[in-house]
């Protein structure tokens, strides 16, 4: 399985962006998709994440309300629709995609492929 985040860039804060991960390769293996988030000198972060299989989808408390995680089907593409962005949003954005079920879908190492992230940078 191969992953390709796009569509990072400079907004203001209040601005909204969309994200995309492209996905492609044996796709029947995926079990979910997630974003994530890694700011300078920090960990990387649980965004949200969507059931690669049906539209069923869990966001972190810190981005919750403000963001959308959908999948266009046809496309093979999952994307992050972020809203009302803050400075403290800035950070490389990836997406990451899951084997098969664990009861932990929050942490990196769940995931099992990782894409190579897309900058986002939100002005104050």
């Amino acid at each position: 399985v191969q992953l390709q985040a796009s569509g990072g860039g400079l907004v203001q804060a209040g601005g909204s962006l969309r994200l995309s991960c492209g996905v492609s390769g044996r796709t029947s293996s995926i079990y979910s998709i997630a974003w994530f988030r890694q700011a300078p000198g920090k960990e990387r972060d649980f965004v949200g994440r969507i059931i690669w299989s049906g539209s069923s989808t869990y966001y972190a408390d810190s981005m919750k309300g403000r963001l959308i995680i959908s999948r266009e089907t046809a496309k093979n593409t999952v994307s992050l629709q972020m809203n009302s962005l803050k400075p403290e949003d800035t950070a490389i954005y990836y997406c990451a995609a899951m084997r098969r079920f664990r009861p932990i879908n929050n942490h990196a190492s769940s995931y099992d492929w990782w894409g190579q992230g897309t900058l986002v940078t939100v002005s104050s």
